[in-house]
């Protein structure tokens, strides 16, 4: 209790002379080992009364969150600190009856989460997503923001974030909301690497990399270098790297095996989250979302959907252009570890077969288009419910649907008007990302037209992006010496099935797939498989084993509980669907020049 009066009582220091339109914020960790913080929020004299609330959303993710559930002790103060009222008329949402002059708010706020979208707190360190983290007014959303971060000498932490710095320890500046929700922030004991890197207009900028985790700099220095080496390997599908704010970018880094393995692009920086215990011997894994989120430096943070702007934190954003924004990024990532010789040829051809199978044996890819499913997010993008859905049947990741689209394009402009994706991209970045426009989907069909036709692009959009129709890999991939074909051609199969073992039993524990074995005999979410055939199912290895020893068509009966009742279902087996990609033996030359100029490297 003392704690907390000493603390309240220094904040109410000066409050006369504060200066005005600007909000200042000012957060402490006296209870960081419990994950609690103390935000203090400073605002310009009103006359009017004021609604503060906590965000319901985020930048870089398209579900809604309530991280009004962790704000409490939520507290109002006039000039002189004398105590205002304040009624809270949502869950996230206070009114406060403004005095003359400055008013202060104060509240306590619970974090111990690690990832890109919540706030995580210990003695280790405060990993700050800021829409998980701080109120805000409306109407004051525009208003430059002043940040305090206390307890710095405390805990021996120091700060990394896209904020800008000022000449006062700890005391970091945001233009406006927009920005200060944008900038998430590290504080730790953390290492740093700083580079250097000159544009293509002999301009020079920092780039950071901010890492949170167990390894000596050495390490550190070392994982650095492989950040480098992609950035350059990125930068040259552009021709160049975006300007950023403040002459920086920083890559905000925390690997712990207790975190929540996450991404989040931010405008300046990244914040990537990994659930390993260290960096050291887990570089080659580490690398995909470094490469993945610095790609939306252009894609998504420029080069920026008209639908996600102007970023609303009181509800998601719905988007029908992620297939874009997040696919084209999707494929993006692995095609620059490829070219920067982080992927072996087999790890790439095995990334592009699991990409292919979860679109082509897709029931939710084969009925809805990638503009459809992008709308989606606001459901799938890390929203929590605890209902069950049906979403293996209606939904295709918006990020694997996007990126076998970008494969599909990228070996039609090649094969068809020696073109390629990065040509596609630097049109879209000239357009859109230079220039920071807004685009639509008939800008981005527009785009395409540039490069290639308005018949090819209107066919390309139509068929591919409004409809659900599939492009032949087969034949595009062929082009490249490559064959996409099935990977156990012959073998029977009850389709994609999740089970675990519950009391003694095999239980499944997802829907089943439409146009499954499993689907047609009614099995479903919650069921115990008992039988195939006249052989009983005691482990979930059992399903693959018994099921190996017919071939597709046979006929079998399935014994399964549902609800206590015992079904007995007679089905055909069909045939092992999973797909995978390897390399045509005896490959032509004319193969072999399309298939290294795509995956080559394009550092000169």
């Amino acid at each position: 209790m003392t704690k907390h009066l000493l603390f309240f009582a220094a904040l109410f220091i000066s409050l006369n002379t504060l200066a005005q339109g600007v909000v200042k914020y000012a957060i402490s960790f006296p209870n960081a080992i419990h994950h609690e913080a103390e935000v203090a929020i400073t605002l310009p004299a009103s006359n009017k009364d004021i609604l503060i609330r906590m965000s319901r959303s985020s930048p870089g993710r398209y579900a809604t969150h309530e991280f009004g559930k962790n704000v409490y002790n939520v507290k109002a103060f006039g000039p002189k600190g004398k105590p205002v009222k304040i009624r809270q008329i949502d869950g996230d949402i206070y009114s406060i009856n403004t005095p003359k002059g400055v008013t202060k708010v104060m509240y306590t706020i619970f974090g111990d989460w690690v990832d890109g979208t919540y706030l995580g707190i210990d003695e280790t360190h405060a990993h700050m997503n800021m829409p998980a983290t701080f109120m805000w007014v409306e109407r004051l959303q525009n208003l430059p923001i002043e940040i305090t971060f206390n307890d710095l000498e405390r805990y021996k932490w120091r700060v990394g974030t896209q904020l800008k710095p000022t000449n006062k320890s700890g005391v970091f500046t945001a233009p406006n909301l927009q920005y200060f929700m944008d900038s998430p922030t590290e504080l730790s004991d953390y290492k740093t690497v700083v580079w250097t890197d000159t544009n293509t207009d002999k301009k020079q900028q920092k780039i950071r990399l901010v890492m949170h985790s167990t390894d000596d700099q050495e390490v550190t220095t070392n994982f650095s270098k492989m950040i480098e080496h992609t950035v350059q390997e990125a930068k040259m599908v552009f021709g160049e790297l975006p300007t950023f704010d403040n002459g920086t970018y920083t890559f905000l880094h925390d690997v712990n095996s207790e975190n929540d393995g996450d991404g989040m692009e931010h405008r300046n920086s990244t914040c990537i989250t990994d659930d390993v215990e260290k960096i050291a011997g887990n570089e080659s894994a580490l690398i995909g979302t470094v490469s993945h989120e610095f790609f939306h430096s252009w894609n998504v943070e420029r080069i920026r959907p008209e639908s996600l702007e102007p970023f609303k934190f009181d509800h998601a954003n719905m988007s029908s252009e992620l297939w874009l924004a997040e696919g084209f990024t999707q494929y993006y990532g692995e095609l620059i570890l490829k070219r920067a010789g982080y992927r072996t040829d087999q790890e790439y051809y095995k990334t592009l077969g699991t990409l292919l199978n979860s679109v082509l044996n897709s029931p939710g890819a084969n009925k809805y288009s990638p503009e459809q499913i992008s709308r989606m997010a606001v459901f799938t993008d890390a929203g929590v419910a605890i209902d069950r859905n049906n979403f293996p049947n209606i939904f295709s990741s918006y990020y694997y649907y996007g990126a076998v689209t970008a494969l599909a394009l990228d070996l039609s402009l090649r094969a068809d008007f020696n073109k390629t994706l990065d040509d596609y991209m630097r049109v879209l970045w000239k357009n859109h990302g230079k220039t920071e426009v807004p685009y639509t989907i008939p800008d981005l069909q527009k785009g395409l037209a540039s490069i290639t036709n308005e018949s090819f692009a209107a066919n390309f959009f139509m068929k591919y992006i409004y409809g659900s129709e599939k492009n032949n890999y087969e034949a595009l991939l062929a082009q490249a010496g490559l064959s996409l074909q099935k990977s156990m051609p012959g073998s029977a199969s009850l389709g994609t099935l999740k089970l675990t073992l519950q009391d003694n039993k095999v239980r499944v524990i997802s829907n089943t797939v439409e146009g499954s074995s499993a689907y047609e005999a009614g099995l479903e979410n919650g069921d115990y498989l008992l039988k195939i055939g006249d052989q009983d199912v005691k482990s979930v290895t059992d399903v693959n084993t018994v099921t190996s020893n017919y071939k597709p068509g046979d006929e079998v009966t399935l014994v399964y509980e549902h609800r206590g009742n015992i079904k007995n279902v007679k089905i055909k087996l069909r045939e092992n669907n999973q797909l995978e990609v390897v390399t045509v033996t005896g490959s032509s030359a004319t193969q072999n020049q399309f298939r290294d100029k795509w995956l080559s490297s394009k550092i000169k």
